[in-house]
């Protein structure tokens, strides 16, 4: 099928703009690190059933083992884990725009870790990105329902987030480098480490509070994050690897990207906010920045 990555690069876009508010919903409700161990569990469910019953191979090897379970700790655990705690403090739409650092700061961590080169206008995109994402952050006060006083914390950890999901990203990459690999099998193996690193962590803090009496007070966050699972960590990341896998890494990361324009229309229509062109004009220009990076 032609053009098959680039739909579902699209598809990865939508399903991260929803997810991006689902979470959020979940995290105000009962906590970020309840929801994100939650997600990687329900999501390790979803993908075991769909891989028995499609019977996809297990075709790895242990170089790529070890690149997938590096780039699911990195990612997922610290990127992801960095990324709710953004979610808690300034909403989807600010978190989300964040993300668009991702591709830019994977694109330097491979020039000075793979020795992929830079071009000129590669760095000029770097800082439209960088220019669009600052129009944005540095706009008085946050989205309505979130305090003005936690905007530089939540900044902060999204920052975090994006350097720790574009690491995650390198490593996937390197494990796409030795072989194919199913898009299904290749989440499975970054989620499973995933999970018992977050939860070992969780547990050795003493800041493991218990999913099942946190959701039955408030079974709203986890309708959530019932279907954030199933449309993240599940549809989403498998979605994103099967988009690299089969077009361009710069057009696939492009497009994924598109996300903060597309939460736009989602912002106003389920928080009913009123978007300035302040946050307009910097969410395009921000992904305007990712495409002149890479679409060169």
């Amino acid at each position: 099928m032609q053009y098959i990555g680039e739909i579902f690069a699209l598809m990865t876009a939508v399903m991260w703009s929803v997810t991006s508010i689902v979470f959020t919903e979940a995290s105000v409700r009962v906590g970020s690190s309840v929801v994100n161990i939650t997600r990687l569990v329900l999501a390790a469910v979803y993908l075991s059933v769909t891989i028995l019953i499609f019977g996809f191979p297990f075709n790895v090897n242990e170089t790529q083992i070890v690149f997938l379970s590096a780039s699911g700790i990195i990612g997922l655990v610290v990127g992801d884990g960095f990324l709710f705690k953004s979610f808690q403090y300034v909403g989807a739409r600010i978190s989300m725009l964040m993300m668009s650092l991702v591709p830019p700061v994977s694109a330097l961590l491979a020039f000075f870790l793979l020795g992929e080169s830079i071009a000129i206008v590669g760095i000029a995109g770097i800082f439209v990105t960088i220019m669009g994402v600052a129009i944005v952050i540095l706009q008085k006060g946050v989205d309505k329902n979130f305090s003005p006083h936690n905007k530089v914390k939540g900044i902060i950890f999204a920052v975090f987030g994006a350097i720790g999901q574009a690491v995650g990203l390198i490593f996937a990459k390197l494990a796409f480098h030795e072989g194919e690999i199913n898009g299904f099998v290749a989440t499975f193996i970054r989620l499973i480490p995933a999970t018992l690193i977050l939860l070992v962590y969780l547990l050795s803090v003493n800041h493991f509070k218990n999913p099942f009496a946190k959701y039955k007070n408030n079974f709203t966050a986890f309708k959530f994050t019932l279907v954030g699972s199933f449309v993240g960590p599940f549809l989403g990341i498998t979605f994103s690897l099967i988009a690299v896998a089969h077009a361009k890494v710069g057009i696939a990361s492009t497009l994924m990207a598109t996300a903060p324009v597309i939460m736009l229309p989602l912002v106003k229509i389920y928080y009913k906010q009123d978007l300035n062109f302040k946050s307009i004009g910097g969410a395009f220009l921000a992904v305007a920045g990712i495409a002149i990076l890479f679409l060169k």
